[in-house]
């Protein structure tokens, strides 16, 4: 009886011995490197290079590294030699910490390293490659105990193939890099939204009142004469239409005045009256005072010189009883029912100055109350001294407030639509270029070179580089720029 048990056993170990050969022969063999499930596929010259961790997120003690290098022909590489090492950045006082990464050539293409890390946090890892065929290359992977996987920061390699250039790698992956939470909070870091919105760009100059030039009127005379009485006797007066400015006394108008006198009364010819009496009108006597000069059936010594206009008198060269010569300007009277303002306007902001727009005026006294005009004229003419031209526009004065040589502020509001906008603190000037940190999440940012167009005070229209929905660093940016360069060797802007 046990002869026959220990026969069955035997049987039973020799079948299970079977079983589990038979089992282990027929399992499928690993799959190639490409094969795996490595993730993303970075060039570098002639190499195409995948990486693996394991675990996908890196942890505080033992982990593993996994490298599949192959051509351009999808050959595996196993002529490489390849070092590498984790290192996290220095952070205040704390000095960098660096980890070297042990890597072996497993098998074909494939090359597997162990590294220990002794924290959490930001661990950037360097891979140096150096093959006879293929040349050297260098890259630099972001890596980070807070999430999976690894994203290309750098690459860098002595021989590159025509297939595949350094600029062919994504922008992204070229210039990524890391700043973890405690470093934004002591940079102060802030983000927004890349947003389409109404521009309105606003135009603003220091203008001055002014006479409004087509209202102003000279008066002299077109003899000599002597001034008489005179009523428009100081600068600032204003003076009624009709009303008598001064009386003149002139030789050669009281002979006027007899000879026409004289024809009416020696019943001359039509065409000689015709003539005195357009000798007069000449002279500015007007058709009143002719008649008044018929009823007398007298010549006056002083003829009473009346103002044309009514008007404020802005120049006065004369004093009663001067004596004045033919075509000397006496007096100058303006209109003030009416006045301009003008202000000087750069020549880069002239494009979108038209006549006819809106203009808002507001004078420092009176701060309380602005006032609303058209812009009349755009000077054609540039000051090639100022680079800038004259704009006008035209202000109802008939309370009289508005007195010429006030100080004004005028500007211009022109809606440019609708356009994608940046705040302008989020750019960084360089030189002619145009930079702006975009959020990846999970702590990266990525330096991006933008193109600009039209501004206001505090937007700046991006019209390539950005999509709507990007989220850009609006603050900190010029030491987020110094982190960039020293984390991530990324080449002067």
């Amino acid at each position: 009886m046990k002869t026959v048990i220990k026969t069955s056993l035997g049987l039973m170990l020799s079948l299970l011995l079977i079983g589990i050969v038979f089992f282990l022969y027929n399992q499928p063999t690993a799959p190639p490197a490409k094969q795996q499930n490595f993730g993303a596929t970075y060039q570098a010259g002639h190499y195409q290079i995948q990486i693996k961790l394991n675990p996908d997120k890196p942890k505080i003690g033992n982990n593993q590294l996994t490298i599949s290098l192959r051509d351009g022909k999808d050959q595996a590489i196993t002529d490489a030699n390849i070092e590498a090492y984790a290192e996290m950045p220095a952070m205040g006082s704390m000095q960098a910490m660096r980890e070297p990464v042990s890597i072996d050539n497993s098998h074909a293409g494939l090359y597997q390293g162990h590294y220990s890390l002794p924290m959490n946090g930001s661990w950037p890892i360097s891979i140096a490659i150096e093959s006879p065929k293929y040349g050297n290359a260098k890259l630099v992977f972001d890596m980070n105990t807070s999430r999976t996987g690894v994203e290309l920061m750098q690459a860098t390699a002595s021989e590159l193939s025509p297939q595949h250039k350094q600029a062919d790698i994504p922008k992204q992956q070229l210039a990524t890099f890391n700043v973890d939470s405690y470093r934004r909070q002591l940079i102060g870091v802030t983000t927004t939204d890349v947003v389409c919105r109404k521009l309105l760009k606003i135009i603003r100059t220091d203008a001055r009142v002014t006479y409004n030039q087509s209202q102003i009127t000279d008066i002299n005379l077109k003899y000599d004469a002597w001034i008489g009485q005179l009523n428009a006797d100081y600068l600032g007066k204003t003076m009624q239409q009709g009303k008598t400015l001064f009386t003149v006394y002139s030789p050669d108008l009281v002979s006027a005045q007899d000879e026409y006198l004289d024809s009416l009364k020696q019943n001359y010819a039509f065409g000689l009256r015709k003539a005195a009496r357009r000798r007069l009108a000449l002279w500015d006597i007007n058709s009143t005072q002719i008649k008044a000069l018929e009823k007398r059936s007298q010549a006056i010594e002083y003829l009473p010189i009346t103002s044309p206009v009514n008007g404020t008198i802005i120049e006065k060269n004369l004093v009663a009883g001067s004596a004045v010569k033919a075509g000397t300007r006496l007096l100058r009277l303006a209109d003030l029912s009416t006045v301009w303002v003008e202000g000087q306007v750069y020549e880069a902001d002239l494009p979108w100055i038209k006549v006819g727009m809106s203009a808002h005026i507001i004078l420092p006294g009176h701060v309380e109350q602005s006032y609303t005009a058209k812009v009349i004229f755009v000077d054609p003419i540039l000051n090639p001294q100022t680079r800038s031209a004259i704009i006008r526009v035209q202000l109802d004065n008939a309370n009289g407030l508005l007195r010429p040589d006030m100080f004004a502020t005028l500007s211009l509001h022109i809606d440019l639509g609708e356009r994608m906008v940046v705040p302008e603190q989020a750019v960084i000037y360089s030189g002619e270029q145009r930079i702006v940190f975009v959020d990846k999440g999970h702590g990266r940012l990525l330096p991006v070179k933008i193109k600009t167009g039209l501004r206001n005070d505090d937007m700046i229209e991006v019209l390539d580089g950005l999509a709507k929905g990007d989220i850009i660093v609006t603050s900190g940016n010029f030491l987020i720029a110094a982190e960039s360069k020293l984390k991530s060797g990324l080449a002067q802007w």
